[in-house]
């Protein structure tokens, strides 16, 4: 069964206050063009769930968001995300803020349909102090060791992009690295893929081996071909950050590049 969809179809699919992942790595394949059809909806107060980049920057600035759950949220060669980082100033956006290896057992514990998994991550250091909310469990094992109990990190909806993807939402990653984007597929109620290519699912192998299935069509929602879906982040090996565009859309204030985007 087909599950092509248009980038409107998916965002027609989300409501306001939903808590949403977005996959990708800082600057690195975000599904941008899922991202920008966030933007042209009326949709508010969401909870964002993303090792961040510019997809959290801008739904920061155009007042979609409530709250902002990630490690880092980076552009990569601009350190800061500006946009998110005023948001944070002004205190118009919530944070909660865990270790990278914390944020990947909340997501494997969601995947999973845990109530949470007990890490070493975080003991000792400013991210119990400032996550007052988080708890620790004494293992049943050996020493009854202390470990971090991370919140399962479970979403409504998740957005990724990979590179390629068949019609049933087979989805595959012909870059360095996934990312964690299965886990945000498996952590969701509804999970959309868009991809730079559509291709027959027997084409899939032709593109890359067998381990770039990351994605099974059983977790998929819906799937929308967005050639350049990811810019102006990294989409490689089909495409490099645009390092012009990421400038532009830094040093330019957030009105004025919404009116050049749109125009």
């Amino acid at each position: 069964m087909g599950k092509v969809m248009t980038v409107e179809e998916v965002v027609g699919r989300l409501e306001s206050g939903m808590t949403v992942g977005i996959g990708g790595w800082g600057s690195r394949r975000k599904p941008m063009a899922l991202v920008r059809g966030l933007l042209r909806s009326p949709l508010r107060d969401l909870t964002i769930v993303s090792y961040g980049g510019p997809d959290v920057g801008m739904l920061c600035a155009a007042g979609k968001v409530r709250r902002v759950v990630a490690p880092f949220v980076t552009l990569d060669s601009i350190p800061l995300e500006p946009h998110f980082r005023r948001a944070r100033q002004e205190g118009s956006v919530e944070f909660t803020e865990y270790d990278e290896g914390m944020f990947m057992f909340g997501l494997l514990a969601a995947a999973h349909r845990l109530p949470f998994l007990p890490t070493r991550a975080g003991l000792g250091s400013d991210v119990m102090r400032v996550n007052p909310h988080l708890r620790t469990v004494r293992s049943p094992y050996g020493d009854g060791e202390e470990l971090v109990a991370v919140p399962a990190l479970t979403l409504d909806a998740a957005l990724v992009h990979l590179h390629r993807a068949d019609r049933r939402g087979n989805a595959q990653y012909l870059g360095p690295d996934p990312y964690l984007d299965d886990l945000y597929v498996k952590a969701a109620a509804g999970a959309y893929v868009s991809c730079e290519r559509l291709v027959d699912t027997a084409d899939l192998l032709k593109e890359g081996p067998v381990q770039s299935l990351l994605v099974s069509r059983s977790m998929v929602t819906g799937v929308v071909e967005a050639p350049g879906g990811a810019g102006f982040t990294a989409c490689e090996p089909d495409y490099g950050r645009d390092e012009e565009a990421q400038r532009r859309y830094v040093e330019t204030p957030w009105e004025e590049y919404v009116r050049s985007e749109q125009g």
